[in-house]
């Protein structure tokens, strides 16, 4: 990807904005998971578009905010964990400030990512007790691994602690959303399924990833998937790959918003269905170049304005009735 100029790149979010993107988020209550008012929402769809702050990761809560805001995002999904934009160890003091500066220009921050893994984590309590206090309902915890020695015990093993977790979760009012992440415990959804749908669905639900869905059970499994997930569909995450061989060996690879194996239009069309309205965090997992940490800040800003207008797109499509 060419480095854009400032100019370019003001440009581009003129375009985005042109094409229905800029949609400025109200605030709003920890019950309604931060829902647009019914001027505001895209196409029928009430939840937040989000972007994951990983990849800006230079940026403080204003910087986020304005950039994110031209290019008609809604909120920011934050990440409060070690190297992210909150440090845990510090998060009773840094989430507040980052929180603040992010709402100061007119975005919300209806969810963070975390490594949080187990409610004996030190920096479970205040990470969760701050998040409530700022009113951020939704939160991402961490990944737990297969060592395959012994799969069945590493399910329970990993169930126990989510209960924990959960438990933790329910005192603070806060909502865990479980993330199927290709090759972790979860990553299928049906192996992890058993240990979260005994527990409250106020409090544990889904955080459903349809990219690693097609990873683990290519078409007819990340259906299925989906269909188990959809009941407790907490939020969503948006990416894309495909399968390339090199050096003779197949590999994953992340790819722009609608150049991948991902059957965006079937997707969406589940969600509408499915009545979602949570928040929708996209990604952007592929390359993005730059000579410069500036040039690579603008070109990603470049890239999630296309991606946008993808997502944008397809949601209009399918919360409208006309995706089939």
């Amino acid at each position: 990807m060419e480095t854009l100029s400032r100019r370019n790149f003001i440009q581009a979010a003129a375009g985005a904005a042109a094409l229905g993107l800029a949609s400025p988020f109200d605030s709003l209550t920890l019950a309604q998971g931060r829902r647009v008012e019914a001027s505001q929402r895209a196409a029928g769809f009430d939840g937040p578009l989000c972007f994951f702050s990983k990849h800006l990761p230079r940026m403080n809560g204003r910087d986020l905010g304005r950039s994110l805001k031209a290019l008609g995002f809604q909120g920011v999904d934050l990440t409060v964990r070690p190297g992210g934009h909150v440090d845990p160890k510090r998060v009773a003091t840094d989430l507040p400030v980052f929180v603040d500066g992010i709402r100061h220009e007119g975005l919300t921050v209806p969810m963070i990512t975390t490594e949080l893994l187990s409610d004996a984590d030190p920096v479970a309590q205040p990470t969760l007790e701050t998040a409530a206090r700022l009113k951020i309902p939704f939160y991402k915890p961490g990944y737990y691994r297969y060592t395959f020695v012994d799969v069945r015990k590493e399910l329970e093993a990993a169930g126990r602690q989510l209960r924990g977790l959960a438990d933790l979760s329910r005192r603070h009012g806060m909502r865990l959303g479980y993330h199927n992440h290709a090759g972790y415990i979860g990553g299928s959804v049906w192996d992890f399924a058993p240990f979260i749908e005994p527990l409250d669905a106020a409090t544990v639900g889904y955080y459903f990833d349809v990219r690693h869905a097609v990873v683990e059970g290519g078409d007819g499994g990340w259906r299925t998937a989906f269909n188990l997930a959809a009941p407790r569909l907490s939020m969503i995450a948006l990416k894309d790959f495909f399968w390339e061989k090199s050096g003779g060996s197949w590999r994953q690879r992340n790819c722009p918003m609608g150049e991948g194996m991902v059957d965006w239009n079937r997707f969406f069309a589940m969600l509408a269905k499915a009545r979602f309205h949570g928040p929708a965090s996209l990604h952007l997992e592929y390359e993005v170049v730059g000579g410069t940490p500036a040039a690579q800040e603008e070109n990603t800003l470049a890239a999630a304005a296309r991606d946008l207008a993808f997502v944008k797109a397809r949601v209009a499509e399918a919360y409208s009735g006309t995706t089939i």
